[in-house]
């Protein structure tokens, strides 16, 4: 279907002693992406958590940097639903700079579980069209 796509500012304390953003921002973009995306379906993660009892933990974060980041640099950020299942969910990531350059890929594992019994929660399955509506499928 469709990707969000949005922009990141960078921060001087993001910059490492190295001069380029550190590794860990990337984490940090990577939540923000999420909660952006979710925001996105139409869905809110506290109302998932207080209302439909569902919590999406991280189980795997794959990151691949190609290129790094400097202060100046614009960061477009794109992100969709690359696989959906019952109680599971996959994420993929992309970082560009701002001459459209492939900065940075990343792929996510987010597990769907209920919070009162800590264990996977097919509730999610009513959501299933709103993750839809972001599930792009790559043909490579």
């Amino acid at each position: 279907m469709q990707k969000l796509t949005f922009t990141e500012p960078i921060y001087t304390y993001h910059i490492d002693f190295v001069g380029h953003v550190n590794n860990i921002i990337y984490v940090q973009w990577l939540e923000n992406a999420r909660v952006k995306l979710i925001e996105a379906m139409d869905l809110s993660i506290a109302d998932l958590s207080t209302e439909d009892n569902i919590l999406p933990i991280i189980t795997e974060t794959l990151i691949q940097y190609k290129k790094p980041f400097f202060l100046g640099d614009t960061v477009q950020v794109e992100v969709w639903v690359s696989e959906m299942f019952n109680v599971s969910a996959n994420f993929k990531f992309r970082f560009l700079n701002g001459k459209d350059e492939l900065c940075c890929t990343a792929q996510q594992k987010v597990l769907f579980i209920d919070s009162d019994t800590q264990k996977p929660s097919r509730k999610i399955a009513k959501f299933r069209k709103n993750f839809e509506k972001f599930l792009f499928l790559e043909t490579e």
